[in-house]
């Protein structure tokens, strides 16, 4: 087969209505590498940058409850800085750049899942998602199916 590895995908295809985000910016832990408490966090296999993640919601309003609230992965050699949020709103509009898309089955449920990687993220540039201005930063997700 001539796909090897992660597939690329427009922000358009995975968020059609556009993300918020609903949580800080986390280094990941390596839970396989962390042993006798020293912890030791996650590095991207391809590139060797660190991974951070944040919680975002998806604005999909046919999505499942299970599913508007996902892990967006980050990788990137320093902590990544949201987009400005927007005044008056709880939540910050936010639209990810270069994403790819990597199938998997879920160890717990064997079930079909994807982890969604990109690398950068900013401010929605149109109002069709929410209407706020650009800032940068880099980013990935993991959703179940």
């Amino acid at each position: 087969m001539a796909i090897a590895g992660p597939i690329p995908i427009a922000f358009e295809h995975v968020f059609p209505h556009g993300c918020y985000l609903v949580g800080e910016v986390e280094q990941v832990k390596d839970f396989t590498a962390s042993t006798g408490g020293r912890t030791v966090f996650a590095k991207d296999k391809t590139t060797g940058e660190l991974v951070w993640q944040v919680a975002v919601m998806d604005a999909d309003p046919a999505a499942k409850l299970a599913q508007k609230t996902v892990a967006v992965k980050i990788i990137s050699p320093v902590q990544p800085v949201p987009p400005t949020s927007t005044p008056g709103l709880p939540i910050t509009p936010v639209e990810f750049e270069g994403m790819t898309v990597t199938p998997y089955v879920h160890q717990t449920t064997g079930r079909l899942a994807y982890s969604l990687r990109a690398r950068g993220m900013h401010a929605p540039r149109s109002s069709a998602t929410s209407g706020t201005s650009a800032a940068s930063a880099k980013a990935g997700k993991e959703v179940a199916a």
